[in-house]
């Protein structure tokens, strides 16, 4: 149902101790609405966001595209689809790591803009992410 975060998405946030209290499926567009707060980074994961028109969002933040495959997409037994949140949690926490050990500060908006691109083609890029023109 919307609103409901994957079930495994929470059971591996919790195993590896990360908070899951309060959290929900939103959609993009209570973000972009007025009074909204305002981003300084937004990163799509999913193909489907990658191929959608980009709102502009207030405060115009640096975007860039991280596409993964959908573990939800995977088909199979529990073990199966446990496997694939995993998989996609580690891929995300290696890209979170490198972007907060990037030095935002001193580099220009093209030199952090190609550092974000670059960063969506680590381990565990989606065949589309991989395939993005730059």
């Amino acid at each position: 149902p919307k609103g409901m975060v994957n079930p495994f998405a929470l059971k591996v946030l919790k195993a590896y101790e990360y908070p899951t209290e309060g959290f929900s499926s939103k959609a993009w567009d209570i973000y972009a609405a007025p009074g909204a707060p305002v981003m300084d980074f937004v990163f799509t994961v999913c193909d489907s966001a990658a191929g959608e028109a980009c709102p502009v969002w207030p405060g115009q933040p640096m975007t860039a595209h991280w596409g993964i495959e959908d573990p939800a997409a995977v088909e199979g037994g529990e073990l199966e689809k446990e496997r694939a949140f995993v998989q996609a949690f580690k891929y995300l926490r290696n890209r979170i790591s490198v972007f907060l050990n990037l030095p935002v500060r001193s580099l220009d908006a093209m030199a952090l803009s190609r550092e974000l691109d670059a960063i969506g083609r680590l381990d565990g890029a989606s065949r589309k992410a991989a395939d993005v023109d730059l």
